[in-house]
């Protein structure tokens, strides 16, 4: 749960799931499926932790779900690596709401824009020569109502499982799995080729 502490209050982003693998992220998607009183019970929590930890900004505050149930796991006092799905899918992104809240600047009504995902891009050795291939493929898959889009991280160096590059993906009605369809297939377009590679 995205949640900003401002000096207008605190305020949430909708709520993204995500997968792990290895203990990292791998996808994520939004708005994550959860019901009235989970959400409340999480947005309630927090509520208090960022209180409690003062100081503004974008807080990224992950919870365990299981029907109603909801146990608090972990907090990043910073925008969080499954919060680059907002990059495609609300009016604001986790990037512009960290900066306004900094900054003292009132926080508007985030919307959302559609069902959105996101996969990563992973390298799977040590090197340090090497490039991105296949971007023009994936940005390719977007059509009248799917935007794909994707980030490059600039890394200077590649090791096995270091992110390297996210898909991103955003479909126009709300269905998340068709979302979640686009953005793994756009990742898997989007290569890593080492220099001594044929």
């Amino acid at each position: 749960l995205l949640t900003i502490r401002a000096k207008d209050g605190v305020h949430f982003c909708s709520p993204i799931g995500h997968r792990q693998e290895r203990g990292d992220y791998r996808e994520s998607w939004q708005p994550a499926a959860m019901s009235v009183a989970a959400l409340k019970s999480a947005q309630d929590m927090a509520t208090k932790v960022v209180d409690a930890l003062g100081g503004y900004g974008l807080f990224g505050v992950e919870f365990f779900v299981k029907g109603d149930e909801v146990i608090f796991s972990e907090l990043s006092p910073r925008p969080h690596d499954t919060g680059m799905v907002t990059l495609v899918s609300q009016t604001l992104t986790e990037f512009d709401l960290h900066a306004r809240a900094i900054l003292g600047l009132p926080i508007p009504e985030i919307t959302l824009l559609g069902a959105s995902a996101s996969a990563v891009v992973l390298a799977d050795r040590d090197a340090q020569d090497f490039s991105i291939t296949g971007l023009a493929d994936a940005l390719a898959l977007s059509t009248s109502d799917t935007h794909v889009d994707a980030r490059i991280f600039g890394k200077p160096v590649t090791r096995p499982f270091r992110r390297m590059a996210v898909a991103l993906a955003r479909v126009e009605g709300g269905d998340i799995d068709a979302a979640q369809d686009m953005a793994i297939a756009a990742a898997a377009l989007i290569k890593i080729r080492y220099g001594d590679a044929p």
